[in-house]
């Protein structure tokens, strides 16, 4: 891409210039702000590095390319919107004209190395003029690129301005009157010897004028890292998950563009019924039908989902393709996970860096609700050309979790540490010997360093067959981590009583007659087919794997499993069982059920509203068995998705396999 540099005279702006060109970008303008009056040297300003601004005017003669200025005359506050005034309507008008003047530009580089101010509101103009920010140094280790840097500014004469003569702590500045380049001892660089440039009226440009207001989206600034706020209690939070008609097969769905639009269509409205918008929406799954349009999907989610109706940040994000439509669900199926309250903190880094994938689109890395952070879908992207990795599907496993990591540091956690559940999604077009690797490589690369220290047990593992993932990748992984408050889990917590106050109106998956029916007959089966993690007291995750060995034990029969619906019936009560034992051994009531998920396989040949019947079925028996007690509101939500195949291992062969996550406020 052509690129603007934004430049201040200071080393980390000239250094991402470097990067730029290192890959594979052009340099083709420089622009900087500097103060109304060129004998001052440093201003009051949260967002502009003014000192040595006189320098500045070398960079466009050293490096034979144009400049633009323009003079700061905007305030600042520590809230941004888009406001008449604002210093950083400077800095737009500014890229403007230049992107008026060289309409080729595409990008915009900045120094940002850890000021999630300048960055958000970098990325806030560039977003209205269409332009991609580009922050190479963004979180990167200051030492490390001060080593990497061939060359250092040298000042020959100065002089010390006091800004406060403060007898304890004096403040100054340092005015350069004369200065030189000179090339660090073992570097491979020449560096030309130079003296002050004079300002060239061929090579720079002065930027005046007002400025022009636009039908532009209102940001507001955010901060990406948890606070130690205490969160109100959470009074639901719920999923909703729809197709654009549950009677939906091949013949009758019209298109991706069409079912998508209706299905966001519906949770809008649901959204509103609900007193509810957007904001409150914390998780996207999206699936669709074909891969292939996923540019399309993003087209129409777009049109619902902006950062003007989600003024907290866009929720997260993950997108596969399913079977969906030899399971009768249309072209698009969308499950949204939603909070009545708006205490949800995200992080949505849009400038392209070598920190982690950059979300430019209306979706964000992360997003911390309570003390559950629900982590987007990440691939085996390299961030600073945002290509998938050479060296297929090992590869793009271990850059997905170093991605992973790079997002969880950012909220002062860790994927080894704070895990609760880790999903892989796994490419159908990978052999049975790729998928064997993938398992290895999550062994050796992060189960074999996990630490168990704050959760007190490793994370429960899934395994899932798509047809295909964005971008081609073979993988993509979702982690959800445990990222306590600052007040929250300690060694004192597993004295705490972990049983629901019936005055909180949680509901207990109380035991039963049927219950213990239930568990007699099935209680060896318990520990081969279920996987659960627990923080104790506060957060439930666990996979429920049906194998074919498991599914023979439930109901034995003469007659293949996948073609008798009776078989499925009795895996349906079969898993509904183990989720109410799940609960009820870890002090979850059914109201703590957070996210209920059946993933079953297309080789059934099995609609998905019947399988779905099933299970509410085999729930409104052990509702009736138990008095009622499973939901305040009824029979608990749930989701049921076609799949090629899932798993507690990469060979995912299983029936069917249940994933459930529970929490309490």
């Amino acid at each position: 891409m052509e690129v603007m540099a934004l430049v201040s005279g200071g080393k980390d702006s000239c250094f991402s210039m470097m990067r730029c060109l290192d890959y594979g970008h052009k340099v083709v303008a420089l622009a900087n702000l500097i103060p109304l009056d060129d004998a001052v040297d440093e201003l009051d300003s949260y967002m502009y590095q003014t000192v040595g601004h006189q320098i500045v005017v070398c960079y466009a003669k050293c490096m034979r390319l144009p400049l633009f200025r323009r003079r700061i005359s905007g305030d600042h506050a520590l809230k941004y919107s888009v406001t008449p005034g604002d210093e950083v309507e400077d800095m737009f008008a500014l890229l403007s004209e230049v992107k008026r003047r060289i309409p080729s530009i595409g990008a915009v580089s900045s120094g940002a190395i850890a000021s999630d101010y300048q960055r958000l509101r970098v990325e806030s103009v560039c977003s209205r003029l269409g332009l991609v920010s580009l922050a190479y140094m963004w979180k990167q280790d200051q030492t490390q690129l001060l080593e990497e840097m061939n060359a250092r500014i040298v000042l020959d004469d100065f002089e010390v301005i006091l800004q406060s003569a403060d007898s304890i702590a004096s403040v100054g500045i340092l005015h350069p009157l004369a200065f030189h380049v000179e090339a660090k001892p073992g570097s491979s660089g020449s560096i030309e010897d130079g003296t002050i440039a004079q300002e060239s009226s061929s090579c720079l440009y002065e930027v005046n004028g007002g400025i022009v207001q636009t039908d532009v989206e209102d940001k507001q600034t955010r901060n990406p890292t948890p606070t130690s706020d205490a969160y109100p209690r959470i009074f639901y939070v719920h999923f909703v998950f729809l197709s654009p008609m549950s009677t939906y097969n091949f013949i009758t769905s019209i298109g991706l563009k069409a079912d998508l639009a209706a299905v966001l269509s519906r949770i809008q409205n649901k959204l509103m019924e609900d007193g509810l918008t957007w904001a409150n929406v914390l998780y996207v799954h999206l699936y669709i039908s074909s891969m292939k349009e996923f540019a399309l999907a993003n087209e129409v989610y777009v049109s619902f989902i902006t950062e003007k109706k989600c003024h907290l940040g866009v929720p997260s994000r993950s997108t596969i393709e399913l079977p969906l439509v030899q399971a009768g669900l249309g072209n698009a199926y969308v499950e949204v996970l939603v909070s009545n309250d708006l205490v949800k903190k995200v992080l949505h880094v849009q400038s392209i860096s070598c920190w982690a994938p950059s979300c430019i689109g209306p979706y964000s890395q992360a997003t911390l609700y309570g003390e559950i952070l629900y982590m987007a879908g990440q691939l085996g992207l390299d961030p600073p050309t945002m290509k998938l990795c050479p060296g297929g599907a090992t590869a793009q496993l271990e850059l997905a979790l170093r991605n992973s990591e790079a997002v969880a540091n950012a909220f002062k956690s860790s994927i080894f540490s704070s895990a609760i559940h880790f999903l892989v999604y796994c490419s159908a077009h990978l052999t049975s010997s790729e998928k064997e690797e993938v398992e290895h490589e999550l062994q050796n690369s992060y189960i074999a360093h996990l630490d168990s220290s704050r959760t007190g047990s490793y994370p429960t593992i899934l395994y899932v067959l798509a047809p295909d993932l964005p971008k081609g990748a073979c993988v993509e992984i979702k982690p959800t981590l445990y990222v306590p408050a600052d007040n929250g889990y300690s060694d004192d917590d597993d004295d705490v009583d972990i049983t629901s106050d019936p005055e909180t109106g949680g509901s207990k998956p109380a035991s039963s007659k049927v219950l213990s029916e239930w568990s007699a007959r099935y209680s060896d089966l318990h520990d081969s087919c279920c996987l659960v993690h627990t923080v104790t007291g506060k957060i439930c995750s666990a996979v429920v794997s049906i194998t074919n060995g498991i599914a023979s034990k439930i109901y034995s029969s003469t007659e293949q499993l996948q073609q008798s619906e009776e078989h499925l019936k009795a895996i349906a009560r079969f898993c509904v069982f183990q989720i109410a034992k799940i609960l009820i051994d870890n002090g979850f009531t059914w109201d703590s059920v957070t996210m209920l998920r059946f993933y079953y396989s297309v080789e059934h040949s099995l609609a998905a509203d019947v399988l779905s019947r099933m299970f509410s079925e085999a729930f409104a028996e052990l509702g009736k068995a138990t008095g009622g007690s499973l939901r305040t509101d009824g029979v608990p939500v749930f989701n049921v998705l076609p799949v090629s195949g899932s798993g507690r291992s990469a060979s995912m062969l299983d029936i069917l396999t249940c994933e459930l996550l529970a929490s309490k406020a």
